[in-house]
This record gives structure tokens, C-alpha cells and sequence, in this order.
């Protein structure tokens, strides 16, 4: 007999958010987050974190600036999100979401 889904992505594969969004909530909570631990919580490798910044800072999300060995992230919230279903949000608005709704 089949077993109902819980909806635990261990078991099902999948999330409501993108890695896109996963990397951006990491470093929201973190600024000054190394790529790798960024990684090591979202599941994927550091080179696609990497890839993952650069396409946020191209799209105007996010501004990468270096403070000596490190580098500290800065979200731009007032971005609305790319996708037209949800283009009326802000990236502010995605963050305060799920940040502040932490238990």
C-alpha cells in the first residue's frame, strides 16, 4: 500500500522557494555568511551559490561588497520579484515573510 505524502521535501523531492530564494533568505540572516555555508544549508555546492550571487547582483537583488578577506551582502528589498504571478511583492516583502515568521 502506498503511503500519503507528508510534504517533508526529503520525501517528495521538492520545495515551495527556488534555490534563488533559499540563498537570498541565507544571506538576508546573515550578511556576512561564507558562500560555503550558504551552501552546506541549502543543499547545493558553493560554486552554486556562486552562480547564484552573481545572477542576483545582475538582477539587482543583491550588492556584493568586500570588507578585507570577507564579503557582506546587501539585499535591495524594494525590488519587486521577477515573476509575474508574484511581481506585485517586493523582495523585502518575500524576506519579512519568512524571516519574521520564524518560530
Amino acid at each position: 500500500m502506498k503511503e500519503k505524502p507528508t510534504g517533508r521535501s526529503e520525501e517528495s523531492g521538492w520545495t515551495f522557494f527556488t534555490n534563488h530564494a533559499h540563498v537570498l533568505l541565507c544571506l538576508a540572516g546573515d550578511p556576512e555568511m561564507r558562500l560555503r555555508d550558504v551552501g552546506a544549508q541549502v543543499g547545493i555546492t558553493e560554486r552554486a551559490v556562486q552562480k547564484i550571487v552573481s545572477e542576483l547582483e545582475a538582477g539587482g537583488v543583491l550588492e556584493r561588497e568586500r570588507h578585507g578577506r570577507r564579503n557582506v551582502y546587501r539585499i535591495l528589498g524594494k525590488r519587486p520579484l521577477r515573476h509575474p504571478v508574484e511581481s506585485h511583492c517586493t523582495v523585502e516583502g518575500l524576506i519579512r515573510f519568512v524571516i519574521d515568521s520564524k518560530p
